[in-house]
């Protein structure tokens, strides 16, 4: 039924250019879209809002290409993903190691009495290893969905999860968290 009311949508926005209707689909997805970008960019909230503004903008302009081979959820986590790949790429030639660290640093809390939060324990992961741990563990995406929203094989996502969670399990216990 989800289903069904996403594809109507986007048939209303497609062919008639209907921005009720892509507000609609934007209200729908707007957190979890936000949600994810909070989880990749460490917590850094004016960065993530950017990212998911530029995703539903591509998503609009691009939404004659959906053709409903797969729940709209999952092409719109693609754009998203692209959306940020293109934001790491773009960043990657200027980065030097005391920009990293400012990045990091403004993105989250680290006064010394700080506690463990998500944000510290997802930053030992790489790109591609935090987001797919996110996209399994914080939106419950299968790892076939995962492959599809992430352009990854299926094997790929394993990898990259195995190793990701291992990184988590690893820096958790060792700052006092037990199974």
């Amino acid at each position: 039924m989800k289903q069904n009311n996403d594809l109507s949508l986007v048939s209303q926005v497609a062919e008639f250019h209907d921005r009720t209707a892509f507000d609609r689909l934007v209200v729908k997805y707007q957190s979890s879209i936000r949600r994810f970008f909070l989880h990749q960019t460490l917590g850094d909230v004016q960065l993530s809002d950017d990212l998911a503004q530029d995703t539903f903008v591509k998503a609009y302009v691009n939404i004659s290409k959906f053709r409903g081979q797969a729940a709209f959820s999952t092409w719109l986590y693609r754009i998203a993903c692209n959306v940020l790949y293109d934001y790491h790429r773009r960043l990657r030639p200027t980065d030097d190691i005391d920009s990293t660290d400012a990045i990091r640093t403004n993105s989250v809390n680290t006064d010394d009495n700080m506690r463990l939060d998500v944000y510290d324990a997802l930053r030992r992961l790489g790109d591609k290893e935090r987001t797919c741990v996110t996209l399994q563990l914080i939106d419950g995406y299968p790892i076939d969905q995962i492959a599809e929203i992430t352009g990854m094989a299926v094997g790929t996502v394993k990898s990259h999860l195995f190793r990701g969670k291992e990184k988590l399990t690893m820096f958790l216990k060792k700052n006092g968290y037990n199974r």
